[in-house]
C-alpha cells in the first residue's frame, strides 16, 4: 500500500511538473517577443528570459526522461494546473493563448503587471522546491530528487531579473493583492485539485509529448538522471 501510494504521488507530482515547465517555456516566447520590441534597450533583461526559457526548456527535458524511464507517459493535465496560467487568468482576465502581445508591447502598466506574475510564480517555484527536496517520499525516488536539485540551482534566476528591472525602472513590486492571488492559486491546487486528482483513478494520460513537432534547439542540462 505505501508503495503504491508512493508511485501515485511521485507520478502526480511529475504530470503537474511537466505541465508547467513545457507552459513556462513556450509562455515566455511570448515574453521574449513583448521585450525585444518594447525595451530592445534592455539587453541584460532579454538576455535573462533568454536563459529563463532555456532553463524551463532543460527541466522539462529532464522530467520526460524521468517518465520515459517509469516507461510511462504523464498524466494529460490543463491550464486548470497551471500555476501561470491561472495567475494571467485573473489578472489580465484572459489565458495565455488569447493574451494580447501587441496591448502588453503598448502598455507600460500591461508589461509592469506581466513582469510581477512572472516573479511571484517563479518565487512560489522555488519556495515549493524547497519543500519537495526534503519531501520523504521524493528522496526515495533518486533521480526525481536530482531533478528539483537542478531546478533548486537554477530558479533565483528566473525571479531575480524581472525584480531588478521592476527597481530599476521605478516601477512598483507587487502588491498585497497580488501576493494573496499567488496563495490562493497554490492553496487550490495543493488543497482541491490535488487531492482530487489523486482519486481520479481513470485520468487519461498523454498520447504523445507535448514537445511533439517543436522546434528546439538541443538542452544541454546538468546531468541529473545518469548518476
Amino acid at each position: 500500500m505505501k508503495a503504491w501510494f508512493t508511485r501515485r504521488y511521485l507520478d502526480l507530482l511529475g504530470s503537474i511538473y511537466i505541465y508547467n515547465e513545457h507552459r513556462g517555456y513556450t509562455a515566455l516566447d511570448r515574453v521574449l517577443e513583448a521585450v525585444r520590441t518594447k525595451h530592445p534597450e534592455a539587453k541584460e533583461l532579454i538576455a535573462a528570459v533568454e536563459k529563463h526559457r532555456a532553463d524551463e526548456r532543460k527541466h522539462y527535458t529532464m522530467f520526460k526522461r524521468w517518465f520515459e524511464l517509469q516507461g510511462t507517459m504523464p498524466i494529460a493535465l490543463d491550464r486548470t494546473f497551471g500555476h501561470i496560467d491561472r495567475f494571467i487568468e485573473i489578472t489580465f482576465g484572459t489565458s495565455i493563448d488569447n493574451l494580447d502581445t501587441d496591448a502588453i508591447i503598448a502598455s507600460d502598466e500591461l508589461f509592469e503587471r506581466l513582469c510581477r506574475v512572472i516573479s511571484l510564480t517563479e518565487k512560489r517555484g522555488l519556495k515549493q522546491v524547497e519543500i519537495l527536496l526534503e519531501h520523504p517520499l521524493v528522496k526515495q525516488d533518486k533521480a526525481l530528487h536530482k531533478i528539483f536539485q537542478v531546478v533548486h540551482i537554477d530558479e533565483p534566476d528566473h525571479f531575480l531579473p524581472y525584480d531588478k528591472w521592476l527597481a530599476e525602472n521605478s516601477r512598483r513590486m507587487p502588491n498585497a493583492w497580488e501576493r494573496w492571488i499567488d496563495r490562493m492559486i497554490h492553496s487550490e491546487l495543493l488543497f482541491i485539485k490535488l487531492p482530487l486528482l489523486f482519486l481520479w483513478f481513470g485520468a487519461p494520460r498523454r498520447t504523445e509529448w507535448r514537445d511533439a513537432g517543436e522546434n528546439n534547439p538541443q538542452p544541454r542540462p546538468r546531468t541529473a538522471l545518469s548518476a
